[in-house]
């Protein structure tokens, strides 16, 4: 490992707490590499702009950090045990190729904002691409519920036949959530986005930096004013950024609960292409809905990240040590959330509708409602026509597709309103990903 950044003259560093106060960090931080990079580009031009780096010496660092950031990209440079962490790679190739360069790079800053803000363009980028792909899953959705408006098909309470629903209804069911959830994804990549950067250790320093150029330059929103609560933000947008996530994979897991149970031989209702399932390796017969599961299952990794991150803010003001291992926590969490997230508008597109298994799955009690109603609003008191309704000898089949048309109240199937859902579509729009340039 090379020389730690903070290392003091005549103090020996004993390898075994040198290496458990690393943890993985120096392999967690190649998530947050290029953005590490372009924060410290955007840092070293508010110091030239202060008058602490000359032209020249700017010119020579942000060479450097495009050579570094291709490198990283292509793999010439790896990000290894060499260092501690990502920020001294950074400054030691820094100082290696610059010299005097390279050593005054992290004049008015810390390892502290440089996590911060590295952190923070990484989950602006996160929180844009969950953005993108819950528009995408809305818009199958919706696309999919106009398409399939009066395709009939039960609609279950506590799991038992209810009334009669249909498949545009169960689409606009989701569509909304993903709306919802997109907003929401939206609304939180808007409320983090905020420039750490310039708050050093949570105490501010003693020179005038630029941080306004810096917010500007890499794309944030706004400025983080008090040194402290950048501090304090730590572990608190990091949770909020899960939650979001969170929303979205609550919604795919119950969506998976449905399509689990509609692939079933007892319901039958749902056929999945053959890439979305896998065989058993002693049962010939099998075909499973696996990767219908694990889109099920993948909500759990991110409960316990936000588990872990809400754990570790039991502390009082200031950086503390703890926060470094929710690090981990949001990597894991944003990489299993959105490798699942990602496989659903494509899962949407290819569900295949059984209707003849379907429309066998509705029965006469399942019209005992619209029976109920249809008393009532012939001038039975509700509570009579309910009992009335509720006498099997009154039961009897009809069609379908009458029940849907005739279900008239706002977002029922004879009155969907998805106008209005495709307007708060448009009005989140497609994320333009339009935070700072990566390194």
């Amino acid at each position: 490992m090379s020389d730690l950044l903070w290392q003091k003259p005549g103090v020996e560093v004993d390898a075994r707490i040198q290496s458990f106060l690393a943890g993985d960090d120096v392999l967690l931080d190649r998530e947050f590499f290029l953005h590490d990079i372009a924060a410290s580009r955007a840092h070293a031009q508010g110091l030239q702009r202060i008058g602490l780096l000359g032209a020249d010496e700017l010119a020579g660092i942000e060479r450097e950090l495009d050579a570094l950031a291709a490198d990283f990209r292509n793999g010439a440079f790896v990000l290894d045990a060499r260092y501690e962490d990502g920020h001294s790679a950074i400054e030691a190739r820094l100082t290696e190729r610059l010299g005097d360069a390279g050593r005054r790079i992290h004049a008015g800053r810390s390892r502290n904002d440089q996590v911060l803000v590295a952190t923070r363009l990484w989950l602006k980028e996160r929180l844009a691409q969950l953005q993108a792909l819950l528009v995408e899953s809305a818009t199958v959705a919706l696309q999919r519920a106009d398409a399939e408006a009066m395709l009939p098909m039960p609609g279950y309470t506590h799991l038992q036949r209810a009334v009669v629903s249909s498949a545009g209804m169960w689409w606009t069911g989701w569509a909304e959530a993903f709306i919802d959830d997109a907003e929401r994804a939206a609304h939180t990549r808007g409320w983090i986005d905020a420039n750490p950067l310039g708050t050093a250790a949570g105490y501010g320093v003693n020179l005038p930096l630029d941080r306004a150029h810096t917010t500007q330059a890499l794309g944030f929103a706004r400025l983080q004013v008090s040194p402290s609560y950048a501090q304090l933000s730590r572990g608190k947008f990091d949770l909020a950024a899960l939650e979001a996530l969170g929303s979205a994979m609550l919604d795919l897991r119950r969506l998976a609960w449905d399509v689990s149970l509609f692939t079933s031989a007892e319901f039958g209702f749902v056929a999945l292409p053959a890439q979305y399932t896998t065989g058993s390796s002693i049962m010939p017969n099998k075909r499973n809905p696996d990767v219908v599961e694990l889109l099920r299952g993948s909500y759990a990794s991110v409960a316990a990240a936000k588990a872990e991150v809400e754990q570790l803010l039991s502390l009082p003001s200031g950086y503390h040590r703890d926060l470094q291992i929710g690090k981990g926590a949001l990597v894991h969490g944003f990489g299993r959330g959105l490798g699942a997230l990602v496989l659903l508008p494509d899962l949407l597109r290819a569900l295949a509708w059984q209707p003849e298994r379907m429309r066998e799955a509705l029965d006469a009690s399942m019209y005992a409602t619209d029976l109920a109603v249809e008393l009532a609003a012939s001038g039975m008191p509700f509570r009579d026509a309910y009992r009335a309704a509720a006498d099997p000898a009154r039961w009897e089949r009809r069609a379908p597709e009458d029940s849907l048309a005739a279900r008239t109240s706002p977002g029922a199937a004879g009155a969907p309103c998805l106008e209005r859902l495709w307007a708060r579509l448009a009005a989140i729009g497609p994320e333009n990903h339009g935070s700072a340039p990566v390194g």
